[in-house]
């Protein structure tokens, strides 16, 4: 499906060494593409569109350092990044979090056939946080899901003290962290830092890093309609 010696090379530019999970990255490619002509689960169908925007994308949040211990996927779709997580770092211990049955369906497809454990969380993050897994992950990842300050009433309540929330964004990150700061007050979490890549198909990358530093208000998140219409 891929050409999985390009994506090793691809990955090398970015000091990934992705060469022992090639071939599963290769098979993910094949079910992702084959599932999505009866599911819409990705309108990059492409080898080299997956090998950029899927994987390296995935793999340039899987490789950071903060990236371990118990981690959640917000909005994962069709498991980016927390399936290539899983696949980096097979120690991690994945949730997948994502409110579409059909998309949970394949989620669970794929990790089957794949061999990845995790646990599938069929739950709007907002609404997932009044119940077990309130401060219960060490890392919560986004990607694509809402601007900035909804993501962070989505993902924040979800991770523990000392934890922290990735947040995977494009160029348009920094105006939205601007208007994030209110948010992160109220919600117990603290800027961290911005960091920059370049895909290899050119497209701009950002991911932004908020730390949990104290325990989110009982009065967040908000419900849905709320964090949507009046964002902190």
């Amino acid at each position: 499906m891929i050409d999985t010696e390009r994506l090793i090379r691809k990955a090398a530019a970015y000091g990934i060494d992705v060469a022992p999970v090639v071939r599963k990255l290769d098979e993910y490619a094949a079910l992702l593409v084959e599932y999505n002509q009866k599911v819409n689960l990705t309108a990059i169908t492409d080898a080299e569109g997956i090998e950029d925007r899927h994987f390296i994308d995935s793999l340039l949040l899987a490789a950071r350092p903060e990236v371990c211990g118990r981690m959640v996927d917000v909005g994962t779709g069709a498991g980016f990044p927390g399936i290539v997580a899983k696949l980096f770092r097979p120690e991690l211990d994945l949730t997948l979090m994502e409110p579409t049955g059909k998309r949970v369906d394949f989620l669970k497809y794929a990790c089957s056939a794949l061999g990845v454990e995790a646990e599938f969380a069929k739950e709007r993050a907002e609404e997932a946080a009044r119940k077990i897994w309130r401060e219960q992950f060490d890392v919560a990842s986004a990607r694509a899901v809402a601007a900035l300050p909804v993501l962070c009433e989505y993902c924040l309540p979800l991770v523990r003290v000392g934890g922290v929330f990735i947040a995977m964004k494009g160029p348009d990150a920094d105006a939205e962290l601007g208007g994030s700061a209110a948010a992160l007050k109220k919600l117990g979490g603290a800027y961290g830092d911005t960091r920059a890549f370049t895909l290899p198909d050119g497209s701009e990358r950002r991911l932004v890093v908020c730390k949990k530093i104290s325990q989110t208000p009982t009065a967040y998140p908000r419900n849905g309609g709320k964090i949507a219409k009046k964002p902190l």
